[in-house]
């Protein structure tokens, strides 16, 4: 009882701090549209967008490159992306290897494929969770890539990125530590320092596998304090915090348990090994999740929200995936931890503001060059209702709207500028416009569609009666979603659109080349009118078009008002719409019993149940009146 008082206590304390700094902490951020996951370098984004279209020639340039000089980081980055790629799209991979088939790069691409292929039918379920068939296919498949990889290796002696994919082999091969060992002889003799194998041998070496709590500890511990200024090998022991805290089930075994302090040593140097780099920068971004992720848990929110800042647009899947959906669970923790560090903000103060390029160690200066900025996101909803319908229906979004006719009796819709946003724009899940699509369509008849285009990623999300029903991306360097997951899109299209064939749309939905074109093409396939032409290129489209009008941001009470009043201008609408009186109703059954309780209870007091009683009469009068008016236009 105590607990349960202390916390609703603690809650009551800090809302006001929240409602009051909840807008302006973490305004720095940027939008959940801009968020990407695991989004590639431009010149490995560029070596996919080729590859899904058929052509392997920037891979192969890329990966000569690497290989000519000597960058085996990247290239151990680079090649499981690219192999990934193959695994949905092999055609590239074949052409090329059937060009060159002693192309060495060729050649550790198709290693690294082969061992995905294994994962992909094993999947990363937990053995029990595996069935059968399942592990047969897995093992097969491994046995296949041994040949593979022994000639990625021999044809390229100095490279230790195919005794990176060796590693992970040997992890899923079972393969005793005789074996382990020497491939991790042989990849350190090539490259002392490299993260890739590094990061394949502590996973063979962690408690989930082959090895135990504190062997994992003591190895990462250990490539740690060996590792070079500024080398990602100073995260391996934040790593192997996540592994214990976040991913390993159960107590550890009494012999097992990893003292608190070598945890929070390893959070220590991960956060002077992110300082070390530019904010914004994808090199360090799967570091700055895992390091996110470890301080949110250890309560040490402000420090969290500096890395959230430092993340900038690169969200990654793991550690995010342990926990759910990556995309959605990083987005949650973001509002999260924004929500505890406006609510330790003294009520009458101003949170402070960041420091551009500030730094919580003294660290020497970044020898990486500053990552350009993000492209910035676009998006524009298509509302199947005229104007003056959706902005009555969107008088409570929480956010400033413009809104101008379309052709057919339909809307469009974007964020139109205004003040600094609210605590409720603050805390809308999904980007504002589709969150603001979400709430305008509850309990209307009519859908909305968000469409998006930051860059060269296309997409659309499709509102219904509040409900998000269809989401797709057209993205070139990412894979093309399954037949089975594109037809369900299409058929939810057509049908909310009333359009009979679904062909003409899953044909659109199934490929990612020329994303403006597909887009464009689905509109019309709906029956839906076209875009802006400038829409993608700058904000605020709508401005240049007639009738265009501006819904401004009202507070909660204000929009309650405001939905009343039956108008956005405050003029009745005659004859009243259902909704009006759904609502009109609704709040009348809700204050009838709260006057009866006031006047009742002796606790309540004369003021409070007068107050009650005047917001039931004005109700009950507003009904009252457009009864009458309703009785006089029939008459009429």
């Amino acid at each position: 009882m105590t607990v349960t008082m202390t916390a609703t206590l603690r809650t009551l304390i800090t809302l006001p701090r929240m409602l009051r700094h909840g807008a302006a902490v973490g305004a720095h951020l940027p939008p959940d549209a801009a968020v990407v996951l695991d989004p590639p370098a431009p010149e490995l984004r560029a070596a996919l967008t080729a590859a899904y279209a058929g052509d392997h020639g920037p891979a192969r340039d890329l990966l000569a490159a690497t290989r000519v000089g000597a960058e085996w980081e990247r290239r151990g980055g680079y090649v499981p992306r690219l192999a990934e790629s193959a695994l949905h799209s092999p055609g590239w991979l074949d052409a090329w290897l059937a060009e060159s088939p002693r192309d060495p790069d060729a050649v550790l691409v198709k290693a690294e494929h082969c061992v995905q292929q294994a994962w992909e039918i094993r999947t990363s379920a937990r053995a029990s969770s595996v069935s059968r068939d399942q592990f047969q296919a897995f093992f097969a498949l491994l046995d296949d890539a041994v040949p593979v990889i022994g000639a990625a290796a021999e044809l390229n002696p100095t490279d230790p990125v195919p005794w990176q994919v060796a590693l992970t082999h040997a992890r899923g091969s079972q393969a005793p530590r005789e074996v382990f060992d020497a491939y991790w002889a042989e990849a350190t003799t090539r490259a002392p320092h490299h993260y890739g194998c590094h990061l394949s041998a502590l996973q063979y070496l962690c408690d989930k596998w082959y090895g135990s709590h504190t062997e994992m500890f003591d190895f990462a511990e250990r490539a740690a304090e060996h590792a070079l200024p500024g080398s990602k090998l100073h995260a391996l022991p934040l790593l192997a915090a996540v592994e214990y805290d976040v991913v390993a089930d159960g107590t550890p075994a009494e012999g097992d348990r990893i003292d608190r302090s070598r945890i929070h040593a390893a959070l220590k140097r991960a956060q002077e090994l992110s300082d070390a780099y530019p904010q914004g920068d994808p090199e360090v971004a799967g570091l700055r999740n895992h390091l996110t992720l470890m301080l949110v848990l250890a309560d040490r929110h402000g420090e969290a929200l500096e890395q959230f800042r430092a993340v900038g647009v690169h969200a990654t899947e793991y550690p995010w995936a342990y926990l759910g959906d990556a995309r959605e669970e990083f987005l949650e923790f973001r509002s999260g931890v924004r929500m505890h560090v406006a609510a330790r903000v003294p009520f009458f103060s101003r949170p402070r503001p960041p420091v551009p390029g500030a730094r919580t160690e003294a660290v020497a200066p970044s020898p990486h060059p500053a990552p350009a900025s993000p492209v910035t996101p676009h998006c524009l909803a298509l509302v199947a209702a005229p104007p003056h319908t959706v902005a009555d229906a969107a008088l409570m979004c929480g956010v400033p709207l413009r809104i101008a006719p379309a052709p057919g009796r339909s809307s469009y819709v974007e964020l139109a500028a205004g003040p600094e946003p609210g605590l409720r724009a603050t805390l809308l899940g999904e980007d504002r416009l589709t969150a603001a699509a979400d709430n305008f369509t509850t309990g209307e008849p009519w859908p909305a569609l968000v469409l998006r285009r930051t860059g060269d990623r296309y997409g659309f999300t499709l509102l219904h009666k509040g409900k998000k029903v269809a989401d797709h991306d057209w993205d070139p360097a990412a894979p093309v979603p399954d037949h089975a997951a594109v037809a369900a899109t299409a058929g939810t299209l057509t049908t909310v659109y009333g359009v009979a064939d679904t062909r003409p749309v899953t044909n659109l939905l199934r490929g990612s080349d020329d994303p403006a074109r597909r887009q464009s093409a689905l509109l019309a396939a709906l029956g839906l009118p076209p875009l802006p032409a400038d829409f993608g290129t700058r904000d605020e489209v709508l401005t240049t078009l007639a009738d265009a009008r501006v819904l401004a941001r009202r507070g909660f009470f204000g929009g309650i008002v405001d939905t009343l009043s039956g108008d956005p201008a405050g003029r009745p609408t005659l004859p009243r719409r259902p909704r009006w009186w759904v609502l009109r109703v609704a709040a009348l059954l809700l204050f009838v019993p709260v006057m009866a309780y006031a006047w009742w209870s002796p606790d309540i007091g004369w003021f409070r149940a007068s107050l009650s009683t005047i917001a039931t009469c004005y109700i009950a009068g507003q009904l009252t009146g457009a009864w009458r008016r309703r009785g006089r236009i029939r008459k009429g």
